[in-house]
């Protein structure tokens, strides 16, 4: 497994090497069903392409990530009228 990205922002980050600690960090502080999703595309991957089975592991290891950045859940919590209406200010803004 690759190593682990350094997060400058000093949450807490579960531990994610390994498949099983992986597996682990998905279903305790994944979204719901991401752990269920992970295996079905581990499944369904070909194990010997080591390149599919890296992208989709670090996939997973940034659902998790994602879920400990505060900014990035505010970000999520949005409602899609206001960002909308930020796009559009940026927009005209831009024009």
């Amino acid at each position: 497994m690759t190593a682990q990205p350094e997060h400058p922002t000093g949450q807490f980050v579960p531990p994610m090497r390994t498949l099983a600690e992986l597996r682990t960090a998905l279903g305790n502080w994944g979204f719901p069903g991401d752990l269920a999703q992970f295996e079905d595309e581990l499944a369904a991957a070909d194990l010997d392409d080591l390149t599919a089975v890296r992208e989709i592991t670090q996939a997973y290891r940034h659902r998790v990530v994602l879920r400990y950045d505060l900014q990035a859940m505010a970000a999520l919590a949005r409602p899609t009228d206001d960002v909308v209406a930020e796009l559009r200010r940026k927009a005209e803004a831009a024009g």
